[in-house]
């Protein structure tokens, strides 16, 4: 059973269930639409009326569980609720993508950890609607149930606010420095386009998580609305990668004004009780020589213009909560709250390493990890070959694989990790098509080490030419060099 990630359990059986087309598919009225997703995923292919795969009720399952009975004649997968029945038929459609004979088993299978995520960055490159819903369909193959959508940075701006147009108007072009048609690239999600990802993300059961960046990586904010800089610019919406000195001046009430607007329009647009407000990587020499943020700082009783940013991420957090939202943050957020702290309900992704999860999980956060020293980052280059596409740094397969969000921790501090995530930044990654080199099958190595506790990585080696296979034919563009 070439099945990724690997299920908690597989009991062999006698026999086969041997299939020309895919089965008949029938079942209980409440799981008709997870039935209807999974026949639009084989829209097109030949139909074997003799054989048939029934969608029934368990109530012994918790939230994600499901499983699955074969033998000869039909498929019984089982859940008790929705989520469970959609991880179900995901694994059958891995079965039926390249077997016409399937040795009878029975399958017991829940996840590990309940965030199982992939971030895609369409701030630094534009990705079309297209991709990113087909993007969605093949993580959910894999059972990864949150997709990161990072929105906005200091090359773009992709999030509609209505009292705020010059932010799409302005913000979401730059610069070209590659050869394009005209010189400037770049676009912007309409409310209908998040709308219909959101709601092909539901039918997937993935779970669409925004990112605002704040107060950092503000460049194509301020070239929108320079007033909202320590210097009152001038601005650009950057063209060059790095990190930039320019960010939102911590001195200017404005800034909060445009902080409501654009949770209004998350609130309005994005159903998840969750909002990423980015926090890292914040220059302060902008806030140190900054008149009105002296000012600010005499203000709050703050000594250094650092700390500027907890206050500001205490502010922010605050008005996510009074929108019923819970805010997500780098690992930065972490640093200089002595003064404003840290709320307990924010919840920290842990990037530069694993030590800020470590941290965060022992104040008490919730954790999320996605170190770029373990394989989490996957614009890193696969290997060292110079013909790789990506960032100088490597990042293999088996890195990726290795990745245990709870290493070393103990019990009662491994308690607050609640998954682990891979993470795609574009700067070199300008279209879909590499991207998808980049993701696969690295994605794959990370969906099993959050899903399943039998992590076994000669094994997954073994499973993973066949699965590969899978995704030929659901072309997907992937790496096949060494692991």
């Amino acid at each position: 059973m070439n099945i990724i990630p690997m299920p908690a359990s597989i009991e062999y059986r006698a026999g086969y269930f041997k299939t020309v087309g895919i089965p008949r598919l029938s079942g209980e009225t409440r799981f008709e639409p997870e039935m209807h997703s999974f026949r639009e995923q084989f829209e097109g292919a030949p139909i074997d009326d003799e054989k048939q795969i029934i969608c029934s009720t368990d109530d012994s399952c918790a939230k994600e569980e499901y499983r699955i009975r074969i033998d000869p004649e039909r498929i019984t997968v089982s859940a008790s609720c929705q989520t469970g029945m959609y991880h179900g038929l995901q694994t059958v459609r891995q079965m039926l993508l390249d077997e016409s004979a399937i040795p009878s088993v029975l399958i017991k299978d829940r996840p590990r950890f309940s965030w199982r995520g992939f971030m895609l960055d369409t701030a630094r490159h534009f990705y079309t609607v297209s991709f990113i819903k087909k993007l969605i369909d093949i993580l959910s193959l894999h059972h990864i149930n949150i997709f990161h959508w990072h929105l906005t940075d200091d090359q773009g701006w992709r999030l509609p606010v209505k009292s705020y147009p010059l932010l799409t108007e302005i913000g979401s072009k730059r610069l070209e420095r590659r050869p394009v048609w005209g010189r400037y690239s770049g676009g912007f999600y309409t409310e209908q386009d998040i709308r219909s990802v959101i709601a092909f993300a539901a039918s997937r059961h993935v779970e669409v998580v925004p990112e605002v960046d704040l107060p950092g990586h503000a460049s194509a904010i301020l070239a929108s609305y320079p007033g909202l800089g320590c210097t009152g610019g001038p601005y650009r919406v950057e063209d060059r990668t790095g990190v930039f000195e320019d960010v939102l001046c911590a001195g200017t009430d404005a800034v909060f004004d445009l902080a409501e607007a654009v949770f209004d329009t998350l609130q309005e647009l994005f159903p998840s009780e969750y909002v990423h407000i980015g926090g890292d990587e914040v220059r302060f020499n902008r806030w140190d020589a900054c008149p009105k943020c002296r000012r600010r700082l005499s203000e709050t009783g703050l000594k250094s213009a650092r700390e500027l940013q907890s206050w500001i991420t205490v502010k922010l957090v605050e008005m996510l909560g009074r929108r019923g939202k819970t805010a997500i943050g780098w690992d930065e957020v972490l640093e200089d709250t002595e003064q404003f702290r840290l709320p307990k309900n924010v919840v920290v992704m842990s990037w530069r390493g694993s030590q800020g999860g470590e941290k965060a999980a022992r104040l008490g956060h919730k954790v999320i990890m996605a170190p770029s020293t373990k394989g989490c980052y996957l614009d890193y280059r696969h290997n060292e070959d110079p013909e790789e596409p990506g960032q100088p740094a490597i990042s293999r397969v088996s890195d990726t694989y290795s990745l245990d969000p709870c290493e070393n921790m103990a019990a009662e501090t491994a308690a607050s990790v609640i998954g682990g995530q891979c993470n795609l930044w574009s700067e070199l990654i300008y279209a879909g098509k590499i991207a998808e080199y980049m993701i696969f099958p690295r994605i794959c190595a990370l969906a099993e080490t959050v899903w399943t506790e039998r992590k076994d990585f000669a094994s997954f080696t073994q499973r993973l030419p066949i699965h590969q296979n899978r995704l030929d034919r659901l072309h997907v563009i992937q790496y096949r060099g060494a692991l």
